[in-house]
């Protein structure tokens, strides 16, 4: 294997992190407003439409949330590989 310049995937497995760490700290801002009382009397459809509203954009979030945070994990082990191999074949030949 030759010396792979890791730098710009480097680069784009930290874009995927602040990526994953954004959504999580949008979905804590989301969640922090949402209502957890259940409403059954009368009037209160608006309140409940606003849950189910809430409800869809935490399910969306959380679905992108695990997806990317498996894309990341795997990528960062890829990497972790390839620079592993790299400092292995480097030091094989250095004859250390």
């Amino acid at each position: 294997m030759t010396n792979l310049n890791l730098v710009p995937y480097v680069i784009g497995w930290g874009v995927l992190a602040l990526i994953v760490i954004g959504l999580a700290f949008k979905r804590r801002a989301i969640s922090e407003k949402e209502d957890d009382t259940l409403h059954l009397g009368g009037g209160g459809e608006a309140i409940v439409a606003e849950q189910i509203l809430t409800a869809k954009k935490l399910d969306t979030i959380d679905k992108w949330g695990k997806i990317l945070t498996v894309v990341l994990v795997v990528a960062g082990l890829v990497l972790g590989g390839i620079y592993g191999m790299q400092v292995w074949e480097a030091s094989s030949r250095a004859g250390l």
